[in-house]
């Protein structure tokens, strides 16, 4: 097993249960067929999500007969999160499908105290559910190895008390640097008073005011640049 990645390789990516016999889902054989015009001998690579990868080809009925050896990633060595607070209509699903683009480890939806948006229990396990194919269709696009974990929508406060390495994204914070692995972005309204009080530390973003969808792939896109320059 070499730890070789992605980079360069040819063909679309696509995710299977196991590389000891891989075999792609029928939606996944629709897409490369339809859509990438893809055919019996074309070259693709596949993952089983957990960091081993190999190229192949593909064969009748999603089968992929794999070329060569299959690689592994390692993990890296700190988890990067973004936890972001709900917004309107399909913005989360765009900080979800951009922070897979990014490299996020992990993804957080949060409802704060200031948020307009409140779903149910079944709107949120749904949207949990839509976030997860979205996930795994940008890690895809991206030629991830590692699908991100999506968790469900949780409680800021909640959240926020679940580690000191947690900052938050305000306009009076430090700069984002190695020693940042979480940063958790507000509603359009604000962190409240309590919430300030529970983060220990802060991270500017930028010199401008940002919507909060805008603000999160923001901190994925510096937490991601800090540590490849790591």
């Amino acid at each position: 097993m070499s730890q070789d990645r992605l980079a360069g390789s040819a063909g679309p990516h696509m995710f299977v249960d196991s590389l000891d016999n891989p075999i792609l889902s029928d939606e996944d054989v629709s897409h490369l067929e339809r859509s990438l015009r893809m055919r019996d001998g074309d070259p693709l690579t596949v993952s089983d999500g957990a960091g081993s990868w190999a190229q192949g080809v593909l064969r009748a009925g999603g089968q992929v007969a794999l070329v060569g050896d299959v690689h592994f990633v390692p993990k890296s060595a700190v988890e990067l999160t973004v936890a972001f607070s709900l917004v309107k209509g399909s913005k989360p699903e765009l900080v979800v499908q951009k922070l897979t683009e990014l490299g996020i480890d992990r993804i957080v939806a949060l409802v704060a105290d200031r948020s307009v948006v409140r779903w149910d229990d079944d709107k949120v396990a749904k949207a949990t559910q839509r976030w997860k194919r979205i996930a795994l269709e940008a890690a895809m696009q991206s030629h991830r190895v590692r699908v991100p974990d999506i968790a469900s929508v949780v409680q800021s406060q909640g959240f926020l008390a679940t580690g000191s390495e947690i900052a938050i994204a305000h306009f009076d914070g430090e700069q984002v640097d190695t020693s940042h692995h979480t940063i958790a972005i507000g509603p359009e309204g604000g962190w409240s008073d309590t919430e300030l009080e529970r983060a220990s530390r802060r991270v500017k973003l930028g010199d401008t005011v940002l919507r909060a969808e805008t603000a999160a792939i923001a901190a994925g896109a510096l937490l991601a640049a800090v540590h490849q320059i790591e």
